[in-house]
């Protein structure tokens, strides 16, 4: 592999979000986007000629390929890490889809591997280095809202069946509106407030089949294997804290709900599933809110893929790091916990509150 120029990169699951990752990616000049691989062979070829990568095909295939030196892994939660061990042992660095694991042990054995072969780990979601929620960590580094002390985020739907054509997935183990769409939420607060410490949390399931409303399956049944709605207090190693919600039992959608306010006021951030949006921000003594214009970075997934790679070119270390991907997990495996247990669950792992991007960061910009 080499040690400069851009980095090659090769893509595991040719599903529904390759779309978004290819298009961005094939146009980043610091990556070249080498191999597109599937289980479906048709699939690959498809998406391959759609976007130009040069080849496509099985996974062993792409991990023999000298060239590549991160593979982003596209799969379907419950296989991540399995994959993801794959791409380790054949001597690439990982970009995962969330969540990076299904379980603490395993996060945990992967990063150690990745450390033990001088490989790096890096993991979605990277909305979070988006122009929207970077423009939002930078008023509150500032002092925009004073001394930042506590939060509200909400994610209701009535859920993805009315709109995805296969929408089992996101009803399975590994997924729900926990593990699908907490990712994003969590992430933002710890780039807010830093590491989670403890959990209290509740969970319901309002049915046990759910009917697809759409597509080639619509009106065929399937199970429901986790719960369908948690809500949890989170308390931060700093003293903050946070109150969040995560559903797919609402008939009244509010998504993307997120405040955080201080000690001089109440700022509220975009939707943190998206890279863009403004922030507004309410002052105490003030009756008109500011608008705060989003600035910065407006591209889309891949942006995360970017950042790895110019950290393997001895750039600063990624930022949707693989320990921040674990420690969110953590903190999500905590809510689903207590809520089960009916008490206060402790989070053990920790880490660093990252630090906001300069408006000035573009993964679009040719660096290496």
């Amino acid at each position: 592999m080499s040690g400069t120029g851009p980095v090659g990169v090769g893509i595991i699951g040719a599903g529904v979000i390759s779309n978004t990752y290819l298009e961005n990616m094939t146009s980043f000049p610091d990556l070249r986007v080498l191999f597109v691989a599937d289980l479906d062979l048709d699939r690959a070829r498809t998406q391959a000629e759609a976007y130009n990568v040069p080849s496509h095909g099985t996974v062993d295939e792409l991990l023999a390929i000298d060239e590549i030196e991160i593979v982003v892994n596209l799969t379907i939660p419950r296989v991540h890490v399995e994959v993801d061990r794959r791409i380790i042992a054949a001597g690439k660095s990982v970009w995962s889809e969330k969540p990076l694991a299904l379980d603490r042990d395993a996060a945990s054995d992967l990063l150690a591997e990745a450390a033990a072969a001088g490989l790096r780990v890096a993991c979605a979601p990277d909305t979070v280095l988006g122009a929207g929620i970077q423009t939002a960590m930078r008023a509150i580094a500032r002092g925009d809202i004073g001394e930042p002390l506590t939060a509200t985020t909400m994610f209701h739907v009535p859920g993805p069946e009315l709109w995805h054509p296969n929408p089992d997935f996101l009803y399975a183990i590994g997924a729900g509106p926990l593990l699908d769409i907490g990712p994003y939420y969590l992430t933002a607060l710890v780039h807010a407030f830093g590491a989670v410490d403890q959990i209290s949390a509740v969970s319901s399931r309002s049915h046990d089949r759910r009917i697809i409303g759409s597509g080639p399956r619509q009106g065929e049944q399937f199970p429901v294997e986790v719960p369908t709605h948690h809500a949890a207090l989170v308390s931060f190693e700093s003293g903050q804290s946070a109150q969040t919600t995560f559903s797919f039992q609402n008939a009244l959608s509010r998504a993307g709900m997120v405040e955080i306010s201080g000690t001089e006021g109440t700022l509220v951030l975009p939707d943190p599933n998206t890279f863009e949006g403004d922030s507004t921000l309410y002052r105490f003594g003030s009756e008109v809110p500011q608008v705060i214009t989003a600035t910065g970075s407006f591209h889309g997934r891949g942006s995360g893929v970017v950042d790895l790679a110019r950290a393997l070119r001895g750039g600063p270390t990624e930022t949707a790091s693989g320990t921040l991907a674990s420690h969110v997990l953590d903190t999500l495996l905590a809510i689903a916990d207590s809520a089960e247990r009916r008490e206060g669950v402790e989070v053990t792992s920790t880490v660093e509150k990252p630090t906001p991007f300069a408006e000035s960061w573009d993964p679009a910009e040719s660096t290496l």
